[in-house]
């Protein structure tokens, strides 16, 4: 299947385009971007072509994959999807719940397949935690933390203005955590939000198997206070999340030849747009509490 892959930010750099590389399903075409030189450098990078001209990107492929801010993904995606090209979406889908839901509405009109990049569903250990988890019954609750330091020196995401944003972390971190929390507990019906010091907020969430979930979310936390951990408590005992690196390049490959194997089955992805939707509309609900509350 032919790729394009639109951006040229670390992400990009890092993660997207050694992944589409490495995906025997799949043939980088070519990279897009907003600065021409930028995009030069990525595409040289890549061994491949840069376009200046998005149309003209999407007539050499039949698949895109994202790494921009989540309102350009949304816009540009819905393009894609509208000529017939398979999506592979960055978190969140977009943010705003109109432009998700419009998004995944024309995805399932024109039949398309698309995946949601949710890091911790494409890792080896995370998915085997994952499977284990869901093997067992009588879990009462579980949490997740992820309290990034966005100003440490090493954080190559620290430039991004989308995420510095008093809003980002619950639109970064937090579709992760939401994710994270329905693989384990299964979907989620409702939550409660509450905010903290700056970007800092916190989840109480329900899920539809009567599981309570929490998550607290920052992008700011001292770099020493940094901590990310997530588990879950019931009665088979407390598992939690193996800790460590997995390489990201890895799991956006397995990303890659999902999207591929779902396009040529015609099944949907589990973490497809309309995953990412709920996952929106979970989000703006978290939000619509914390504008009120201000």
């Amino acid at each position: 299947m032919r790729f394009g892959l639109v951006g040229t930010g670390p992400w990009a750099k890092l993660t997207h385009g050694p992944g589409l590389r490495a995906a025997a399903a799949a043939e980088l075409v070519g990279v897009w971007g907003r600065d021409p030189g930028k995009t030069a450098a990525v595409a040289s990078d890549l061994e491949v072509q840069p376009y200046g001209d998005y149309a003209e990107l999407l007539e050499s492929v039949d698949a895109v994959a994202f790494a921009v801010p989540p309102k350009v993904q949304a816009s540009m995606a819905l393009e894609a999807a509208a000529v017939g090209k398979h999506l592979l979406l960055e978190k969140p889908v977009a943010d705003s719940l109109d432009d998700a839901r419009a998004l995944a509405d024309e995805a399932a009109d024109e039949g398309i397949a698309s995946v949601v990049f949710f890091t911790h569903r494409f890792e080896a250990p995370s998915r085997q935690f994952f499977a284990e988890v869901q093997a067992k019954s009588g879990w009462k609750g579980g949490w997740t933390r992820m309290l990034a330091a966005l100003d440490a020196p090493d954080n190559p995401f620290t430039d991004s203005p989308w995420r510095r944003e008093q809003r980002g972390a619950l639109w970064d971190v937090g579709p992760h955590a939401l994710s994270n929390l329905m693989a384990m507990l299964g979907p989620i019906t409702d939550l409660t939000a509450v905010g903290g010091e700056g970007d800092l907020v916190h989840l109480v969430v329900r899920h539809e198997s009567g599981a309570t979930s929490t998550a607290s979310l920052s992008l700011f936390a001292p770099p020493e206070g940094s901590n990310f951990e997530t588990g879950v408590w019931g009665e088979p005992g407390t598992a939690i999340l193996p800790d460590g690196y997995w390489p990201p390049e890895e799991s956006f490959q397995l990303a890659v030849e999902e999207l591929v194997a779902a396009a040529e089955s015609g099944e949907s992805h589990p973490v497809d747009v309309a995953f990412g939707t709920r996952v929106v509309e979970l989000l703006a609900a978290a939000e619509e509490q914390l504008n009120a509350a201000r």
